[in-house]
């Protein structure tokens, strides 16, 4: 059986979270005549630093006990830097609200003495506690002793509230001794089931258990607007024109992570999110005329100039059919047929709209930009290493030696530029990753191969090179799902439409260069 004492302690912290405390003081029995005998203490394995005794809010480790003939000194850290609990209890320890420390410990020896309490010679501390107020449910409760026999009267338990609370706890037995039997069998199985129930080992929630929201969101699914409106209630409603409301912030998450795979740009330009219908970032076209002037000359004004660029906001939308008997007896997975049904629909089509473009209802893809400049191959099929080398050098190094910077080009381009050789020693430019999880480089630099861009050919752009976070990308918060279990109500399936807002754009053209498969 485990007990606690809570002592008024006298604590230090540092703004580290580093604290240090008195935890006990020796040769003096407590109020109701307990004492604790020196050099009887051991400490477990891991001794942890919790709140108020719940083992469910760790906000430390104590790590050094320090004892003397007189008392038991205890150090540890706060895990300020980990968790915000721990930051709490920081805040609450400098500002004296959390005055207490409370020793949780299993007795091994002890004996009845003079005092009318026990003596304990052998006991072992599991935890220490951080209480802002010095009691606890079933321990036996002291108080730190000041340093000699001085205490001030708001520290001590008095006697006379112990003998108070005793006649008290008799009063209330014979009560107890005047129920009926029955009335008391009854009274003490309700009292042994909750005791049960409360001796359960704590559960901790199944990481892929659903939430509320989601909950409420398979309802949606299924019944659309006839969902009970208390489920309803945990749902966010959409602010798209076509209404509805916003999927789970878990669903849309899972809808990002899907994108990579079909928009590998997405892994590398600059991305951002937005509630807006357009995003204007700010551009300087020219910079100021500075001049060399001699003495006495007068110096002549400079004008710079500004420019906007504006990256808006494009609406990408489609629906699934989903049968109502999956939806039904999927038990789950029928949220899972859905990011996975959208996301391959979406992927491809923001993948292409980000490469090729138009910039009319679609974003404007980088390949699509016109103030990106390119070098000519000087051959409509064959790839030359020299106008590789040519290409990358046209390229400020500023630009070139940029962590974003990537060459990019689809499969069959990556065949063809794997067979390419230094004209002088004969080894291939292509140079394979080290070790897992590097990329691999063309004339030491990454390679990112994307689908969408052309094959070699006379007149194509097979290959661009460049800073990848000049090219931005702009997404809506949040995916917006409106549930049709009416129309298509005869045929037994449910529409579930979807609408997504991106918009994407080239910040910095000369950022970029391409290479033309060309003879001119």
């Amino acid at each position: 059986m485990e007990h606690a004492i809570v002592t008024k302690a006298r604590v230090s912290i540092s703004d580290a979270g580093e604290i240090e405390g008195v935890a006990w003081l020796f040769g003096q029995p407590d109020s109701v005549g307990d004492m604790i005998e020196p050099g009887s203490i051991t400490f477990a394995k891991s001794v942890p630093m919790v709140r108020e005794h719940d083992e469910g809010s760790v906000v430390g480790v104590w790590s050094q006990f320090a004892e003397d003939t007189e008392k038991l000194t205890v150090k540890g850290s706060l895990f300020v830097d980990g968790i915000a609990p721990a930051r709490k209890a920081r805040e609450e320890v400098k500002a004296q609200k959390v005055t207490g420390l409370s020793l949780k410990f299993t007795p091994e020896k002890a004996v009845r003495n003079a005092h009318g309490g026990r003596t304990f010679s052998g006991v072992t501390v599991t935890e220490i506690s951080l209480c802002r107020l010095p009691v606890h449910p079933g321990a036996r409760i002291t108080v730190a002793k000041a340093k000699g026999s001085d205490m001030d009267k708001n520290e001590q338990v008095a006697a006379p509230e112990i003998a108070a609370l005793e006649t008290k706890v008799s009063e209330l037995t014979e009560q107890v001794k005047g129920f009926k039997a029955p009335d008391l069998t009854k009274i003490e199985e309700r009292l042994a089931a909750v005791e049960t129930k409360a001796n359960r080992p704590a559960t901790e929630k199944k990481a892929d258990e659903p939430t509320e929201e989601r909950k409420a969101f398979g309802t949606y699914l299924r019944y659309g607007n006839q969902t009970p409106a208390e489920e309803l209630k945990a749902l966010t409603v959409s602010s798209d024109p076509q209404a509805g409301y916003l999927a789970p912030a878990e669903m849309s998450t899972e809808f990002i992570r899907d994108l990579v795979e079909f928009s590998p740009i997405r892994s590398v330009a600059s991305v951002r999110t937005t509630s807006a219908p357009e995003v204007r970032y700010p551009k300087r076209t020219s910079i100021t005329n500075a001049l060399w002037e001699g003495e006495l000359e007068e110096s002549e004004e400079s004008d710079v100039s500004f420019g906007m660029i504006e990256v808006p906001m494009h609406k990408l939308t489609t629906f699934v059919d989903i049968s109502n008997e999956l939806l039904a007896d999927s038990g789950g997975t029928a949220e899972a047929e859905v990011r996975l049904a959208l996301s391959e629909d979406f992927g491809k089509k923001e993948a292409t709209a980000y490469v090729n473009g138009s910039g009319q209802k679609q974003p404007e893809g980088f390949m699509s930009n016109a103030e990106i400049l390119h070098t000519v191959n000087g051959h409509a099929t064959n790839l030359s290493t020299d106008k590789l080398i040519e290409l990358l050098y046209a390229l400020p190094a500023a630009y070139r030696n940029a962590p974003g910077f990537r060459w990019a080009m689809n499969g069959n381009t990556l065949a063809a530029v794997r067979k390419l050789k230094n004209g002088t020693t004969g080894e291939y430019i292509w140079q394979p990753a080290l070790q897992q999880g590097q990329p691999e480089l063309l004339l030491g630099k990454p390679v990112l191969e994307m689908i969408d861009l052309p094959d070699i050919g006379d007149g194509n752009f097979p290959i661009i090179a460049g800073d990848f976070s000049a090219y931005r990308i702009v997404d809506r918060l949040n995916l917006s799902i409106l549930s049709d279990p009416y129309t298509q109500a005869r045929k037994g399936v449910t529409r579930i439409h979807a609408t997504r807002r991106t918009g994407g754009r080239v910040l910095q053209a000369a950022r970029f260069r391409k290479l033309k498969t060309a003879t001119a």
